[in-house]
């Protein structure tokens, strides 16, 4: 039983949290309230506590100047990498937890139950603060009841503390349905909730020693990956290593001849004016064995940060940054072949679905304009860009988030981008744009579910608009033809259509044929879209 929380128990905590999170990835993936396959929660939370977990392995021994306790560093190194490498709503608000967290904690001399209590309080208040319409039933509530179980414990007992945080938070998450109805309609309950037990419960286990029961995680679905094409060397090499090495110029040396047999695209760079005078050096090889390539690393020095990729695994990268016009940029996140090359002939930076803080800061930089304008194309994504967007500032860098939930409405926000207008006006007329494109999704159902326009089984055909299912279908060109119709009743001039990688043979042309005999004063524009899990994104403005 721990008395207070040092930055060993930091580090523990962020490793049994992460382990705990992967173990229930595919579980809390399924939580989402539509019934649709693109839930992808417990995947961000994943990704966004592993970045903290990398930010505690690079640098927890040093102390900064300005006199932070050791489990204060420690949180704030936490707080930080999961910042950067938030994604979606979920992974923001995760990061923010951590934030509050470590902002009450990092100047405390020890962490008994009421600072625990004290700090859970602060990480509430800026969740809630990340969020522009904070929502009950979600992550926050839970958060929130956390915090009030853990105040009312009343006691300097960290264990006793602990406990009364993760079961209050347990019985918050039961109660989810019961505050959001999109939940009660799905019967589930909220999944980053759910993640946040996980993690209170590992906090538990390390405080006290006591394991908290974890059953089975559900069967995960696997998704068709996408495929790539890597940026050098040849294909007969399935992966990608890479890592910092703390070694002298004679041991690298060696290993680069090593590693040069192993594979191809080898790339080793120190981090002194010359090679003779490098300590530290970043490796970069394409191998077929791994664990050679990594041994040569351990033969040489200290490698760590080790990162292994397979190529058959990654997402279509984005093309080169769009050209700055007059200082200014824009960068779009859009998952598809065919939406980044039609993002990047308007002259915008692409990044695949899906980035985090921290890769999307680094888009904004490489644009090397002042002013940048982001559309996010997703309303997890949109949380992710607002929080890159207060980070540039750091850079010099004004950056505006035009909320867009869908790549169509992106589209007609660059179609009026104007470069002849003040930024500010610019940014305004883009949101109009985008706002007065009203949007659309056709889908297939993954499973059985209750939605606001009735039950549906899996391999139905969903339309949904604005985020709302309107109609369930058998046929999906029928299903995509009535959905249409449905927006154009409301008035229309022009309909975009955007086809994804599953759509069938035919599908643009028959929708725009429909529309022609139907609708003969309204243009239609389709393009091929590549996106993953929708047969075909509407928009009509």
């Amino acid at each position: 039983m721990l008395d207070t929380l040092d930055a060993t128990a930091v580090r523990r905590w962020c490793a049994s949290g992460l382990a705990a999170l992967r173990h229930h990835q595919g579980e809390i993936d399924e939580l989402n309230v539509y019934p649709v396959p693109d839930g992808d929660t417990g995947t961000n939370m994943v990704l966004t506590l592993t970045s903290a977990q990398q930010a505690l392995a690079m640098d927890l021994d040093t102390l900064p100047e300005d006199g932070q306790t050791p489990h204060g560093h420690a949180l704030r190194l936490m707080a930080r990498g999961a910042l950067l490498g938030a994604r979606g709503n979920s992974g923001v608000i995760l990061s923010q937890i951590l934030r509050g967290l470590a902002d009450t904690l990092a100047a405390a001399p020890a962490v008994a139950g009421r600072e625990l209590a004290g700090a859970l309080r602060a990480a509430a208040t800026a969740a809630y603060a990340a969020v522009a319409r904070p929502v009950e039933g979600t992550l926050l509530s839970v958060v929130a009841a956390a915090a009030t179980a853990a105040e009312q414990a009343a006691t300097d007992d960290l264990g006793t503390v602990a406990r009364a945080a993760a079961g209050e938070a347990t019985r918050a998450l039961a109660r989810t349905p019961q505050q959001l109805p999109a939940l009660a309609r799905a019967g589930v309950v909220d999944a980053g909730g759910r993640g946040l037990c996980l993690l209170l419960d590992a906090l538990v286990e390390v405080v006290t020693g006591e394991s908290s029961p974890r059953p089975a995680p559900v069967t995960r679905t696997v998704r068709r990956p996408l495929t790539t094409v890597r940026e050098t060397g040849s294909e007969e090499y399935a992966y990608e290593v890479q890592f910092l090495l703390d070694a002298d110029h004679e041991a690298v040396a060696r290993m680069r001849a090593e590693l040069a047999v192993l594979g191809d695209s080898l790339v080793v760079v120190g981090d002194g004016p010359s090679p003779e005078a490098s300590t530290t050096w970043n490796v970069h090889v394409h191998v077929n064995d791994v664990g050679a390539a990594v041994e040569a690393g351990v033969v040489a020095g200290r490698p760590y940060q080790i990162s292994v990729t397979r190529f058959a695994d990654q997402p279509v990268p984005a093309p080169p940054p769009g050209p700055a016009v007059d200082g200014r940029a824009a960068v779009v996140v859009a998952a598809g072949a065919g939406l980044a090359e039609l993002f990047a002939d308007e002259g915008a930076t692409v990044l695949p679905g899906n980035p985090s803080t921290g890769e999307l800061l680094d888009a904004v930089r490489a644009t090397s304009a002042a002013r940048v304008v982001v559309l996010p194309n997703d309303p997890n994504t949109q949380a992710v860009a607002s929080v890159a967007a207060k980070e540039a500032h750091s850079f010099g860098i004004k950056v505006s988030v035009v909320p867009t939930r869908s790549p169509v409405q992106a589209l007609a926000a660059l179609a009026v981008r104007d470069p002849r207008r003040r930024f500010e006006d610019d940014v305004i007329a883009m949101a109009e744009a985008a706002g007065a494109c009203r949007y659309a999704e056709v889908c297939h159902a993954s499973r059985e579910a209750l939605t606001v326009a009735g039950p549906c089984r899996p391999g139905d055909v969903l339309a949904l608009v604005e985020g709302e299912v309107h109609l369930i279908g058998v046929d999906l060109v029928d299903t995509c033809v009535a959905v249409v119709d449905r927006m154009l009743g409301g008035g229309g001039e022009l309909v975009t259509l955007l086809t994804g990688v599953d759509a069938p043979d035919g599908l643009a042309e028959a929708v725009s044929a429909h529309v022609g005999r139907r609708w003969p004063f309204v243009e239609v524009q389709a393009y091929p879209g590549g996106q993953p899990h929708y047969p075909l994104l509407v928009g009509v403005e």
